[in-house]
């Protein structure tokens, strides 16, 4: 077995508009925190995700780049890109592939964050 993901972050310019977001699409709540260094994350911006399966945080401010890059599971991946859009994402791919056991979709956050989806083929 591979080493596994552990951590994720996502950093933005509007962390408090990407933690709203991200709240929004898969329920996730945000505890006060902090990044370990000024150069991850504005000090004050960061906050760790709880109930994400995994451990990572929410984070930026002014003058940091959008980064991430992490797939969360859901029961159905054609619903949680519909509601990425319907909360200002844009759909980048998928549902695919159109059959089989597993499927998987990326999307982009209101700041163009890439962030996947991945569950059971409908």
């Amino acid at each position: 077995m591979g080493q596994p993901v552990v951590h994720f972050e996502i950093i933005g310019g509007e962390p408090d508009a990407l933690r709203d977001y991200y709240a929004g699409l898969f329920g996730w709540t945000f505890d006060t925190g902090d990044a370990v260094s000024p150069n991850v994350s504005q000090p004050g911006k960061y906050h760790f995700a709880t109930g994400a399966g995994i451990n990572g945080g929410v984070g930026g401010g002014e003058g940091f780049e959008p980064r991430v890059l992490f797939y969360v599971a859901v029961p159905d991946v054609e619903t949680a890109l519909r509601t990425a859009e319907s909360l200002g994402g844009k759909r980048l791919l998928g549902p695919e592939p159109a059959t089989g056991d597993f499927t998987v979709g990326r999307f982009a956050d209101p700041e163009g964050n890439v962030v996947g989806v991945a569950g059971p083929s409908a």
